[in-house]
């Protein structure tokens, strides 16, 4: 994803705070992860749930995204728990 800046929101930061999870680390896959999810409809701005692994790690992020300047707005970040998510962690599980 292309951000000219990133924002962390303040849910953001306590939740990445409690769960361990840096900001580079955040980072990285706003940079090289990967759109599992849309929501169009989000406001202020529409926003997407992306997958990266950091490490071997994976890592889920919600961002929202201003398209007009480019700037991403980091809503959380948190680790996908494998017992809601499917293996490769880009499906939430059905049963």
């Amino acid at each position: 994803m292309n951000c000219n800046h990133i924002w962390f929101s303040g849910h953001a930061v306590k939740r990445m705070f409690d769960r361990g999870i840096r900001h580079d680390e955040v980072t990285e896959v706003i940079r090289l992860g990967e759109v599992i999810a849309d929501y169009p409809d989000d406001e202020p701005f529409p926003s997407c749930l992306m997958l990266g692994f950091v490490h071997g790690r994976p890592l889920h992020v919600v961002v929202a995204v201003e398209t007009k300047s480019s700037s991403c707005y980091i809503i959380t970040a948190y680790d996908p728990d494998p017992n809601l998510w499917e293996e490769d962690f880009r499906a939430r599980r059905t049963s």
